[in-house]
């Protein structure tokens, strides 16, 4: 054995089990005498051995854990393909919004005017290829129940449809258009509305005519010629009309005028909506912003929701509201929208439909996974069924009208759009719409 084995043996067993069980034999001592390297020896084969047996029953513990996970791993097939859902079709007096019939795709429906839908609006495709809730269909209603006609009409009912009496001075299939505004068609005595005939001899016979503009009032020799109301005649019903807005008789001709907030446009007879919001010189307060309406323009201000606890908004546009990070312990605060965008626009009564008004997307951060998956869907506002939201591709939602909308009325709808990674929820966004409705239909 080498000189200083016994001392590197008592150097060892104070690495492994601390110098307290030897300090007070090195402190009396320098030298070491063979019982003390002996009772060392044993000491450390002792403790090696209790390391050993502990080592050898975890190992056999840890093979235990790796069969039993094995074991479970080989009874659990792979994932089922996700199922299709059922085709679905459009109910009896109403419209289907929606072709995709995977799982977790909506399908959206609405009725004709006339029907009032019985049953849910929408439908969501669940991964065993079920729809949630059952198929909607489309109930008859009164026509006129819902005041069809506009400007004093009467409506009268008919089979799935009905018919506007209109007023002395408004036409259209709802009383909407101006027959004539301005100067009556003629004025008794007024010679502007009549004409002398121009006649000629013409073989014994006295052939007369009249300018353009006017017509012979009889066949009689005492005829003239009396002045053609173009905006009545082309008023009546299936007939095409002159004006965009309003006839003027005049005479021999018509004109066309355009209602406040509009100009006529060189053809004469088209109205075009005048954008008060580039004028400097409009009437909104500080503190607003302008939008241009048809017709008019309005002052609004969009504010962010009042902080509540650990969560408030910042102002990050005059547009957008972004939520402040929230608390590591906040499960609630997450599920509130991470920004909410503010969303203004004008339409035109009577639009068809179905049309796409507005459209949501999302876009991935540079170096960051984006979602695999969005779900799309309306979450407030006064809408009474007349929109529908849904998905147009993977990152893209669309806002959908599907009922024609009279004005003037302001309408609010308020669309989400919820991200998902992995099936686990990640943020929503939410997008307030304010739709303001012009009371004509251009």
């Amino acid at each position: 054995m080498h000189p200083r084995s016994p001392r590197a043996l008592l150097l060892l067993l104070l690495l492994v089990a601390g110098p307290a069980q030897l300090s007070a034999q090195l402190s009396a001592q320098n030298c070491v005498s063979r019982q003390q390297v002996l009772a060392a020896t044993r000491q450390l084969q002792q403790l090696l051995k209790a390391q050993e047996t502990r080592f050898a029953e975890g190992l056999r513990d840890l093979r235990g854990r790796l069969a039993a996970l094995q074991s479970s791993a080989s009874r659990v097939g792979p994932d089922a393909p996700p199922v299709p859902c059922p085709a679905l079709n459009a109910p009896l007096g109403g419209r289907k919004f929606g072709n995709k019939y995977s799982a977790g795709h909506e399908v959206h429906f609405a009725c004709d005017p006339g029907f009032r839908l019985v049953g849910p609006s929408s439908v969501l495709c669940l991964p065993n290829g079920t729809w949630t809730g059952e198929g909607p269909h489309c109930r008859d209603i009164s026509e006129c129940s819902s005041q069809p006609c506009q400007n004093g009409g009467t409506c009268v009912e008919g089979v799935n449809q009905y018919k506007c009496v209109c007023p002395p001075g408004r036409t259209g299939s709802r009383c909407q258009h101006h027959a004539q505004t301005g100067a009556p068609e003629r004025v008794a005595g007024d010679p502007a509305f009549s004409r002398a005939p121009r006649c000629a001899q013409v073989e014994r016979t006295r052939q007369c005519s009249c300018e353009a503009g006017f017509q012979l009032s009889s066949t009689a020799g005492d005829s003239i010629c009396q002045d053609v109301n173009e905006c009545e005649l082309y008023g009546q019903e299936g007939r095409p009309r002159l004006c965009m807005h309003a006839c003027v008789n005049t005479p021999g001709s018509y004109r066309c005028t355009c209602p406040s907030g509009y100009r006529t446009l060189p053809d004469g007879k088209s109205c075009e909506d005048v954008d008060e919001c580039v004028n400097p010189q409009h009437l909104c307060p500080r503190g607003t912003l302008c939008v241009n309406t048809g017709g008019s323009f309005q002052c609004v201000s969009p504010e962010c929701p009042k902080g509540s606890g650990n969560v408030s908004y910042v102002k990050t546009s005059p547009f957008q509201c972004e939520r402040s990070p929230c608390p590591m312990d906040s499960g609630p605060c997450r599920h509130l929208p991470k920004t909410i965008s503010f969303h203004f626009l004008s339409l035109p009564s009577n639009l068809t439909t179905p049309i796409t008004l507005f459209r949501m997307a999302t876009a991935s951060a540079p170096g960051r996974p984006g979602p695999n998956s969005l779900r799309f869907g309306i979450v407030g506002g006064n809408s009474r069924g007349h929109f529908v939201m849904q998905r147009a591709d993977r990152q893209t939602g669309e806002l959908i009208l599907v009922q024609t909308l009279e004005g003037p009325q302001t309408l609010e709808v308020d669309v989400d759009m919820s991200e998902y990674l992995d099936r686990s929820f990640q943020a929503n966004h939410v997008s307030q719409v304010t739709i303001f409705v012009s009371p004509y239909d251009f």
